[in-house]
């Protein structure tokens, strides 16, 4: 897009800017637009591949899902159009349900993940889970240096938890699943371990104070978080100066079914993707590696990620 008056142009398409005025608040798949404009998935399709040419959306593939969103470092002045015109048409009808409709869409989302996960509470040590590997599992707690404070974010029933319970100062679990809470308490209270507390939340919004906490884990929790960069910014705040941050996920692969099997969001993540998680967070020191890799089709490999906050 080379001038202000190409701009203009491009957003005095109706279906064009309120594609663009849905992208400035979310990510989202086509099928998702699709569900929120009411329209044709080749309508839609054709508008975004001119947004796209034109330099406002980029898109991304999650197996066989493309999502869009607003183009990070979009230039001032055409952030400047593009805010002024959604302002102007703000409160016309089909942009205000527009709007609901994403508030509806992204209630959605997180109604998939809890219900998956108050239907497996009290099952995950006993049944197949992506990732949970006591393999994996044992790298992990090598990093521990007790006794420490410690969050476990995305805890499901603190299987890790439990064990670094034993030891450690402190073990918060925090989960955004009231059943998954449910059965960890619980399980904590009839191990006697009155040092572990679960908290109801998410990790994208940790109900813990800044700076409250010397380790934070996130195991198999971030491919279920919306927005995976958010969460590991959440993991810095807690931290302590000086404090480390351990995450164990699934290394990016193409298994679609685990959207469906197990609620995932992210069909894992590439080791670099997952290295500037850290990066971007502020953590210093950071490594990634696999640790982890199953036999069995279709062969999912975990990675371990490893950073430090400063002091």
């Amino acid at each position: 897009m080379n001038s202000s008056l190409d701009t203009l142009k491009l957003l005095s398409d109706p279906t064009r800017l309120r594609l663009l005025a849905l992208l400035m608040e979310e990510e989202l798949s086509v099928a998702e637009l699709q569900e929120i404009l009411g329209m044709a998935q080749s309508r839609i399709s054709s508008q975004l591949a001119q947004l796209r040419q034109a330099g406002f959306v980029d898109d991304r593939r999650e197996g066989k899902k493309a999502f869009y969103s607003l183009r990070a470092g979009l230039p001032a002045r055409q952030l400047t159009l593009l805010k002024a015109a959604g302002d102007a048409v703000a409160d016309a009808p089909e942009f205000i349900e527009d709007r609901d409709n994403l508030r509806r869409i992204l209630q959605k989302r997180r109604r998939v993940a809890e219900q998956y996960f108050n239907q497996i509470a009290g099952r995950l040590g006993k049944g197949y889970c992506p990732g949970r590997s006591w393999e994996a599992i044992g790298h992990l707690a090598l990093r521990l240096v007790p006794p420490i404070v410690v969050a476990d974010l995305g805890a499901g029933e603190g299987l890790i938890s439990q064990l670094i319970a034993h030891r450690a100062e402190r073990v918060w679990c925090i989960d955004n699943s009231p059943r998954m809470v449910e059965v960890g308490t619980d399980l904590a209270q009839r191990n006697g371990l009155a040092n572990l507390t679960y908290k109801l939340g998410d990790i994208e919004n940790v109900p813990l104070p800044d700076q409250s906490v010397q380790f934070a884990i996130l195991s198999q929790a971030l491919h279920h978080a919306a927005h995976p960069q958010t969460a590991v910014n959440e993991a810095f705040r807690i931290l302590r100066p000086g404090g480390q941050l351990a995450v164990l996920d699934l290394k990016e692969h193409t298994f679609e079914q685990a959207r469906e099997l197990y609620a995932d969001v992210w069909l894992g993540f590439k080791e670099s993707v997952l290295h500037g998680f850290l990066k971007q967070a502020g953590f210093q020191q950071v490594e990634v590696a696999v640790v982890s890799r199953e036999p069995a089709e279709p062969c999912f490999e975990t990675l371990l990620a490893s950073g430090s906050k400063g002091r």
